[in-house]
């Protein structure tokens, strides 16, 4: 884990590292799979080879406006001024309490999320430098909203066929973000679950089915 000195944190050097890495498997046709940091790595991606991508599962994942509710009020104001006062205001998005709600707010059964997520996460969140390392995330962050129009517009000229399935609890990116989705893209299969941020942790059966229906009825087949 390089330090912020040592390393570029923003999600145009992380969509490079993604891109690389698919270039170098050879990897020339596939879906993409996108949730929280990482759909606008992956939009990125799209945007830039989009007669690569044959469908798009979005998960939690946003691209519009209305998906950046209350709790980016904090984050945008950090966006506007980088001082000490406003990073001071998202430190605590690090400690424990935070990881754990995370997991936790919006669930159906508080007993089905096991503890082993946010005591997993919170380790490697605790390594020194990373404070500074997701204050650089959080604030590259803000390249991604002016990115917006030209993902959308990938979504109305090439038209993915698309799966949503969103947890609608969620707090940090609200269902707002899932609905406009279906402005733009036409073959749009479109759940909202039950649940929180972390949508895998209570239906991950249920998103997995989804999935295997979703490309069995959008995909051919690839002969090998």
């Amino acid at each position: 884990m390089p330090t912020v000195n040592e390393f570029d944190y923003t999600f145009d050097r992380l969509a490079q590292i993604v891109e690389k890495f698919i270039a170098a498997i050879a990897l020339k046709k596939y879906s993409l799979y996108v949730m929280d940091y990482g759909a606008p790595i992956g939009y990125r991606i799209a945007a830039k080879y989009p007669e690569r991508v044959q469908s798009l599962i979005v998960q939690n994942g946003n691209a519009y406006e209305e998906g950046l509710r209350e709790f980016w009020e904090p984050i945008k104001a950090y966006w506007q001024e980088r001082s000490p006062e406003n990073a001071e205001k998202l430190k605590h998005l690090v400690t424990l309490e935070a990881t754990k709600w995370q997991y936790t707010n919006g669930v159906r059964n508080l007993e089905a999320i096991s503890s082993d997520t946010w005591t997993i996460d919170q380790h490697f969140l605790d390594r020194p430098g990373n404070g500074e390392i997701q204050l650089a995330l959080l604030y590259s962050y803000g390249t991604n909203p002016p990115l917006y129009p030209q993902w959308q517009e990938y979504f109305r000229k090439y038209q993915p066929p698309t799966l949503i399935v969103w947890g609608k609890n969620d707090y940090i990116f609200p269902a707002d973000g899932a609905y406009p989705y279906q402005r733009d893209l036409k073959d749009v299969e479109f759940h909202l679950l039950d649940t929180g941020h972390f949508a895998l942790e209570e239906d991950g059966d249920v998103i997995a089915n989804y999935i295997d229906q979703f490309l069995t009825s959008r995909l051919q087949p690839i002969s090998v």
